[in-house]
């Protein structure tokens, strides 16, 4: 079931409230259905989604879910919905150059995240019977070696620790570097040009002036 939402009312703001409104989220084939958008065969995240349409009860509220085919198949489908000014719900996720270029709202599910049903169900193809549950979130971490942590010093580690962006920080960096067909060096300069306030945080003041003074 969804992760994201492009064009969203103000009155939609969980998965039960869109399945309400099939009429908002037209099915390409036939507009009297609401349409659910996939990922393609062989992504976990197009089992999980299609596992959650059960869940939820897509079908009864007359949605398709819709096999978009390919990754890029899946893109052309939010591209369009723009481009046409409709509406979309379906599969997507985050940091994506994607989601820094359309704006997307991300679904409440309702529920909280069971880890268990998510593992006996969720993320089982042929489970008959999935619950509802709420798609789990990463943790991303830096990690280093005791000797690096011992020989770096305190303004690196320092560093380290503070160190931190949201995905719709890198959502917009990735769509610039995607723009521009910029290089990962590209993509560096181009963030502290555009976020010193954020990373000026991590750094020492000296350390700041010499960034600054080095772009």
């Amino acid at each position: 079931m969804p992760k994201y939402l492009a064009d969203a009312h103000p009155d939609i703001k969980t998965i039960d409230d869109v399945l309400k409104h099939p009429e908002l989220f037209p099915d390409p084939e036939d507009k009297s259905k609401g349409a659910i958008h996939n990922g393609p065969q062989g992504w976990g995240g197009t089992v999980v989604t299609s596992q959650l349409y059960k869940a939820y009860g897509g079908a009864a509220a007359n949605f398709t879910l819709v096999d978009t085919g390919s990754a890029a198949g899946l893109d052309g489908s939010i591209a369009k919905a723009y481009e046409r000014k409709e509406g979309w719900v379906g599969y997507y996720w985050a940091p994506t150059a994607l989601l820094g270029k359309y704006d997307m709202v991300k679904l409440d599910y309702g529920v909280p995240h069971d880890a268990a049903e998510w593992k006996r169900c969720n993320t089982v193809a042929d489970c008959p019977d999935p619950k509802k549950n709420e798609w789990p979130k990463d943790t991303v971490q830096t990690l280093v070696t005791k000797a690096f942590s011992e020989r770096a010093g305190e303004d690196v580690m320092g560093y380290l620790n503070k160190r931190a962006w949201s995905n719709a920080t890198v959502n917009k960096l990735m769509a610039w570097m995607t723009d521009n067909q910029a290089s990962g060096d590209d993509g560096a300069k181009h963030f502290l040009k555009e976020n010193e306030g954020m990373w000026k945080e991590w750094v020492s003041p000296e350390a700041a002036e010499k960034i600054k003074a080095a772009l």
